[in-house]
């Protein structure tokens, strides 16, 4: 059991040095002062928290956390020169990049835990779990969208100057939509005054549901576009 557990660590720490290229300290100091950032000037604008406001302040972290191993991922292994060893393993590949991202996911919202601990302890008080889970919604569709471009543009560069701009488009409609079920920066903590509860909360488990149902086919596209090896090496 031990050596179980000592190989699942080194797989674990091996697979995030690739996912985040040997700066993941780096990743997380910059979500850390990015969040940092956000409440001081929230403050300085509304001094008044509540669970609505702490959403917002976590989504972004997130999104600067999965950013870079999303969009990034390919062409670092085919930089390394990993990239014709992984294709050179039938079904294997699919098993690596699904591992990636899941870690990639995992190690957000482990991140995510411990900024959401903070805020709850100098900010506002609220349930932790609920909110990470709520935001990791948005982050983790961004991440299978943006692993699916990646496969589309095989570029580095390319993928994240795309989700960036789709990322900024989605921003843009999120006041418009702000309460619309294809909102995808809808927060679920924001409740409309002049909306019965239980619209409400439809609202919000369609939301939740659409964008399980992107994230799971974007991931599909992506791993179809996968069974091309001659378009990747």
């Amino acid at each position: 059991m031990k050596s179980y557990l000592l190989l699942l660590y080194r797989l674990i720490t091996y697979n995030v040095k690739v996912i985040f290229a040997n700066k993941f300290v780096y990743f997380v100091l910059a979500a850390f002062l990015f969040f940092g950032f956000i409440i001081m000037i929230t403050i300085f604008e509304d001094p008044e928290f509540n669970e609505a406001v702490v959403y917002g302040f976590l989504v972004f972290p997130g999104l600067l956390l999965i950013f870079y191993p999303m969009a990034y991922g390919i062409q670092n292994d085919d930089d390394s020169k990993m990239l014709e060893t992984i294709f050179g393993i039938p079904n294997y590949r699919y098993k690596v990049w699904l591992v990636r991202f899941v870690l990639a996911i995992g190690v957000a919202g482990v991140i995510l835990l411990v900024l959401g601990s903070i805020a709850n302890m100098t900010l506002y008080r609220f349930s932790l779990l609920p909110m990470v889970g709520q935001v990791l919604f948005p982050i983790g569709f961004l991440s299978s969208l943006a692993f699916m471009l990646s496969t589309l543009i095989k570029n580095g560069n390319g993928t994240a100057i795309v989700i960036v701009i789709v990322s900024f488009i989605f921003f843009v409609f999120a006041e418009p939509l702000q309460y619309n079920v294809y909102n995808v920066f809808l927060n679920p903590f924001s409740e409309p005054r002049d909306m019965s509860e239980f619209i409400w909360q439809t609202i919000i488990f369609k939301n939740r549901l659409y964008l399980m149902v992107a994230s799971a086919l974007c991931l599909l596209y992506g791993m179809f576009n996968l069974q091309f090896r001659e378009k990747f090496v």
